[in-house]
Formats: C-alpha cells, structure tokens, sequence
C-alpha cells in the first residue's frame, strides 16, 4: 500500500473546527489518536489531537484552541465508531483534560491482542500488513513545542490515516477466530469511567508510602523532599524525575546528609548541588524535626483470597497457552479479582460479576466455579 498523501488539515482556530465538525457528523466511523507531554512537563496535558475521516486526517491543536467541548458528542455518539490504537492511555488523557466520555470504540491493539499476535505495536503491525513503516523517533518529543516541524505531523498523521484499513483487517480476522464478541465486550468495557485508572498529574510522596525498607523517620523525611521537589518541578514545569530522581531522593533519606559536600555520594549531580544543595539540606533537615507522617496502610489480603488468585491466574495461563494469547485475555485482571474478592457460590453469581462480558461466562464459567471450589458447578 503506497500512496502520497494531501497534508493533514491544521485545526488551530474555530472556524477551522467548525468545518471539520461539519465533516465529523457525517462519518460512521473515525480514527482518533492522542500526543501527550508527560516527558516534558510536571502536569501532562494533551497537546495534539489527531482525528481522521473517510477523506481527511486532522491535527487539532489544543493548546491554540484551548475548549474542545464542541468534539464530546462526537466521542459519545454510539452511531460513530471511534478507533483507536492502545485506546486506555489516549481515553484517560482525553477525559482528564476534556471530561469526554466514550461510546462505540474498536481498539486495534486490543482486538490484536485477542488473535494472539506477539507484537501489537501500531509500527508493526502496518508493517506487517501493509508494508507501511512508521518512524517511532518522534514517540517521546516535546509536542506542546510549536511549531511542530514537518517529521512530527507527518508522524502525527500516520497514527491514524491507516487505522481504517487495519481495524477491518483485524475484525476478519476475529470473525474467522471466532473471537469478535470478547474482543466488542472489551471494547465497550473500555468505554466505561474507572478512576482507578486515571492517571494523576504530578507525582506524591504517596507512592512511597508502603515501602518497607523506609523507616517512618526515614518517610517523613522522604515527605520533605518529595514536596520540596514537587514544588520546583511545578516551577520549572518539568516532571520531578528531571529535578532529582526517585532513588537518590531515597538514599538522601535513609542517609540522611548535613552538609553539601555529603550530596554528591547520594547521588546529586555538580549541577543540582549548585542548584538546590542548600533547599535539599533544608528539606532534609526539615524531615528529621518534624512530626512523623501517618503512613497509609493497605490491608492484607486473606490467605483464602490469595489462593483463589493463584488458582485462577494458573488455569487463565494454561487457556491462553492453548489458544496462543496472553493470560488476561482470558479472564481479565479486573474480574480475576473481583472473584477473587466476592466468590460466588453459583453460575448466577459469577453472571452479576461479569456482566460485562456474557462470552466469557458462557465459555469459561462453569471452568472457573470449579477452580475456585464451587461444588456442583454445573
């Protein structure tokens, strides 16, 4: 498949974004790709929005445009069909800065997934099936820099342009395999708000919060650096990795140093000491005084719920083996839990728990009552 393709239309204006709604809802389905900075900045925004139709593939600009309410009926129309390739990280970022919400989705890295193919990567498989290469060099580039230059858009617009003809590939596919319905439950499972798995915009002292090699002094300390840290990322706009790093922020903590000359065995940088030697000291030093952080404890899980755990993830790795896909196709993480946590005692129970995927209790429900013990299950 080669071809030469007209430029992509930049949508940096309303009026620009009117005349590519007006095409938009004539569509019966649409290819839609996201660009992020979460590289290059301390609160990651989305900073390109690539949409293509039949005819025509759009850049639109959110950092010009600033409101894009305009496009939410278009996300939520269940009579447009909205395809994407790895569809969770781009739906998360899209309903975080935009609060759109989804309805009709087909995901081709998923619906890869459900055939078994062992790479699912967009660059892989349009080479693959169309002998399309894409350049991946751009995947990790500062795309709220404007202007963008002439390899991004490009790149930009071949995240999409092509995901028409790869999603009807991919569905042959899945007809053939029998294994359209999983793959559609899937992807309207997709569609539904989780905020456990919204991503958060800057990182918290949180995430150490139940290490156990962290004394509690050693965590309040690790507290008074984090937010120290967090504060000039914030400043700087810059991920805090590119502040100071995690593991240097933890041996500061555990070693906790008194003078600048001791920074530079714990892992800081000439350049940061002249920087932030003294805030780092001061941080540190404020850690040791202050009153200890309440640390945020998880409960234990019971040794009965872990073993229904280990039970499922072994028979979901042997299914998988013999259909040639990765284990949570099968039973996804999500229900594994679920029935890990509540396990039900009938065939009507486990319907409750995964309503959302009738395939898959229908083809695996009396298999799963008896791993966990169900007697009778029949």
């Amino acid at each position: 498949m080669s071809e030469t393709l007209p430029p992509p239309v930049w949508v940096n204006t309303k009026e620009i974004l009117q005349q590519m709604l007006e095409d938009l809802v004539t569509q019966s389905r649409l290819a839609v790709d996201t660009e992020s900075n979460s590289l290059h900045a301390f609160r990651e925004q989305v900073c390109l929005v690539q949409i293509s139709s039949a005819t025509t593939d759009y850049l639109i600009d959110p950092l010009a445009l600033k409101n894009l309410s305009v496009l939410a009926p278009i996300f939520s129309d269940p009579k447009i069909e909205k395809i994407f390739h790895a569809a969770e990280y781009d739906l998360i970022c899209l309903r975080r800065d935009f609060g759109f919400s989804f309805a009709n989705l087909f995901d081709t890295m998923h619906a890869a997934r459900v055939l078994g193919y062992p790479a699912v990567g967009l660059e892989k498989l349009l080479n693959d099936k169309f002998k399309i290469q894409t350049d991946k060099r751009h995947q990790k580039a500062n795309w709220a820099k404007r202007p963008l230059t002439s390899e991004q858009i490009h790149y930009a617009r071949l995240d999409t342009h092509y995901l028409f003809d790869l999603r009807d590939v991919l569905e042959k596919e899945l007809r053939e395999k029998k294994r359209i319905e999983i793959a559609q439950e899937d992807f309207a499972r997709a569609c539904l708000f989780d905020d456990h798995k919204q991503k958060n915009n800057g990182q918290t002292w949180e995430r150490f919060a139940n290490r156990k090699d962290l004394s509690h002094r050693e965590l309040t300390v690790m507290v008074s650096l984090c937010k120290w840290r967090d504060g000039e990322a914030e400043k700087l706009n810059r991920p805090v990795y590119k502040v100071i790093m995690d593991d240097t922020l933890v041996s500061m903590s555990k070693n906790p140093p008194q003078h600048k000359v001791d920074l530079s065995a714990l892992g800081m940088s000439e350049r940061q000491i002249q920087l932030w030697g003294d805030a780092v000291l001061a941080a540190v030093q404020h850690g040791m005084s202050a009153p200890l952080v309440e640390r945020k404890y998880v409960e234990s899980p019971s040794d009965a719920y872990l073993r229904r755990i280990e039970k499922l993830k072994v028979w979901r790795k042997k299914i998988g083996a013999e259909m040639g896909v990765e284990s949570d196709v099968i039973l996804p993480k999500s229900y594994v839990a679920a029935i890990a946590e509540k396990p039900p005692k009938s065939l009507d129970d486990l319907a409750c728990l995964m309503k959302e995927s009738p395939s898959r209790l229908e083809k695996y429900g009396l298999q799963i009552l008896k791993v966990i013990g169900v007697k009778n299950a029949n």
